[in-house]
């Protein structure tokens, strides 16, 4: 049995992020804890990890973003393949929109992009409900701004030797992100990195109707 956080974050930078998340984690939680973060969050608990060292006993992390640009280019590529000329035509349209300095609510196209995005991210989902809470693109742009400078300058990756829990990545075959760009880089820079690599798996493993049961007996006996 363990108890359970999780933090939501609302601050505009990454740093503030990393800062508020350890608010949470001192006030909260029973340290050392482990962290498990999942796609944006994983990068984001990696970050906290590598500032936080005495904090966190392990770093758990869900279909994480990639640590080098190099990786990052055919991600877009990649989804672009999976989805019909339609859906193609109306990611161009709302990725367009969130450019358009008159759209007056880009929280809504944000939300539309991510149900196309999420559909070209799933081998072979089981049915369910959205459950994002609310879409801010203003906080989204300006974080993910100051994670792609981390990633450029290398300083990113370079975090990870200041890491002394042991690491674990779990990722999907099928997710767009490719895993080399996780596995690659992180086991070159961390002391204690393992890297599982679900098959016929996308970008939400508790989704997935082939991974969501291998996803959790992996995770629950890394919890152990």
């Amino acid at each position: 049995m363990c108890g359970v956080l999780e933090p939501l974050q609302t601050q505009v930078t990454l740093q503030a992020q990393v800062e508020e998340l350890r608010s949470v984690v001192m006030e909260n939680g029973q340290l050392p804890i482990t962290l498990i973060g999942y796609s944006w969050g994983a990068m984001l608990s990696y970050v906290f990890a590598a500032q936080n060292p005495s904090l966190v006993k392990k770093l758990i992390m869900v279909s994480s973003g990639v640590f080098e640009e190099q990786y990052a280019a055919t991600i877009m590529e990649t989804r672009l393949s999976r989805l019909t000329e339609e859906a193609r035509a109306r990611l161009d349209a709302l990725m367009g929109a969130l450019d358009d300095p008159a759209n007056s609510d880009k929280n809504a196209t944000f939300a539309q992009l991510g149900e196309i995005i999420s559909e070209a991210d799933s081998f072979d989902p089981m049915p369910h409900t959205n459950e994002v809470i609310e879409c801010e693109f203003a906080l989204f742009d300006s974080v993910w701004n100051d994670a792609q400078e981390l990633r450029k300058s290398g300083e990113l990756v370079a975090m990870g030797r200041r890491i002394q829990c042991p690491v674990v990545a779990i990722h999907g075959d099928y997710d767009p992100h490719p895993a080399e760009g996780i596995a690659i880089p992180l086991s070159r820079v961390v002391k204690d990195f393992r890297f599982y690599l679900l098959t016929r798996c996308g970008h939400h493993p508790w989704y997935e109707k082939e991974a969501r049961e291998p996803f959790y007996k992996l995770l629950k006996r890394e919890l152990r």
